[in-house]
């Protein structure tokens, strides 16, 4: 934005960073509240924590300013449609950080798609995985996907059908560290998007199977091998389809840094007025896909932990950490938490809201009701009854 000639301010919660900033680039440092109210700033640029995107953005909005705010819009797919209605009902601009719609690579990718030069689409392989920097906000589909995904519906022009996940969690409990992300589409295509923070190399390639030609997009290339075409056939006049290999073709590409040409894509929206070629619908959609990848992530947990706890009902959105016993015929309810360590005897029924754990027994035919808390060394025999939002503590 300095280098485009049209940084006014910078801010930051640390105060202390947000001067050494803004002396770095000859502007002031501001609080968020003074740039809300200057009427001279027309844009914001939003690079907060993920958690704080929709709700600064709310404010920005209101505040009369054009927004772009870094992947994800939001954590949550109703808050992410009420702000593109808000964007659109105020007549500002709302636009998303999916910075990879600005490189020259996939850009032409696209093109080349779109002009049917590589034939129907069949499948699509993206993998963004590294030994990088390892968040506790999020995890690492939310870290990590939102690019693949935008770039795999930018390509199809279509939303999935059908979400499937893996996933693996090794270094926080409840974080995942890698995930797989299956995605099927109308006209049997299907994609898969692998990424993943515990991976000993950098990888960044999409792949594009279509049905005259693949391509190669590996954006840790040098420019002139970004994206590779390649004209392989199938041959299917034999008995079995027969793979005719071809020399893979180098595209040649304009150099320029996506992140320049993203903000200087919103600065001329701002100018001009035209809709964002990443806009807030665009990041709604690949929001829902998160969304849909998240649960699907969590359904997957839920199978594990009632596959490992032989005739116990845990609700959907209840917790039961690792190391625990629970007996059988107990039933846990919504939004409690069992904590590591945590012993609960046969045919007990635990309320909504309760908090068990760590290192607590609870015997046989327990009755704990709604909002109750056990705490650490607690006991209960068995056939005891606790009476809602009562507490145990040490």
């Amino acid at each position: 934005m300095a280098e485009l000639g049209v940084l006014a301010c910078v801010s930051d919660i640390n105060i202390d960073h947000a001067a050494k900033m803004g002396a770095s680039y000859g502007v002031p440092a501001r609080s968020f509240d003074e740039i809300l109210n200057d009427q001279t700033i027309h844009g914001i640029a939003i690079a907060t924590p993920a958690t704080l995107h929709d709700s600064q953005a709310k404010a920005a909005i209101l505040a009369g300013k054009d927004v772009m705010v870094e992947k994800p819009l939001s954590l949550d797919v109703a808050m992410a449609s009420a702000l593109c209605d808000l964007a659109e009902n105020n007549n500002r601009l709302l636009m998303v950080g999916h910075l990879l719609h600005y490189h020259p690579a996939f850009l032409k990718l696209q093109a080349m798609v779109k002009a049917g030069e590589l034939g129907t689409v069949r499948h699509i392989y993206s993998n963004r995985m590294g030994l990088g920097k390892i968040r506790n906000e999020e995890n690492v589909l939310w870290s990590f996907a939102p690019h693949d995904i935008s770039m795999v519906l930018g390509l199809l022009d279509q939303e999935p059908v059908r979400v499937d996940v893996s996933a693996g969690t090794y270094l926080q409990q409840g974080i995942a560290d890698t995930v797989t992300v299956s995605l099927e589409f109308l006209g049997n295509v299907q994609a898969q998007i692998m990424v993943s923070w515990l991976h000993p190399v950098k990888d960044q390639r999409l792949i594009l199977i279509g049905e005259k030609a693949m391509a190669v997009f590996d954006d840790l290339a040098p420019w002139e091998n970004k994206l590779t075409i390649y004209p392989h056939m199938i041959n299917n006049s034999g008995p079995v389809p027969l793979a005719e290999k071809a020399e893979g073709q180098a595209v040649i590409l304009d150099q320029a840094e996506p992140l320049r040409a993203e903000c200087a894509h919103f600065v001329d929206c701002i100018v001009t007025r035209a809709k964002p070629r990443t806009d807030g619908r665009e990041g709604l959609r690949v929001l829902k896909t998160l969304d849909r990848a998240e649960r699907a992530i969590k359904n997957l947990s839920k199978s594990k932990e009632a596959s490992m706890f032989k005739d116990v009902s845990i609700h959907e959105s209840a917790y039961v950490d690792q190391p625990a016993i629970i007996g059988k015929g107990t039933k846990i309810w919504h939004f409690s938490h069992v904590l590591p360590n945590t012993v609960i005897g046969q045919d007990c029924v635990i309320g909504q809201n309760c908090v068990i754990g760590p290192h607590v027994h609870v015997g046989d035919r327990c009755k704990i009701q709604n909002n109750v808390s056990l705490y650490k060394g607690v006991t209960l025999e068995d056939g005891v009854f606790c009476g809602p939002s009562c507490v145990f503590t040490n």
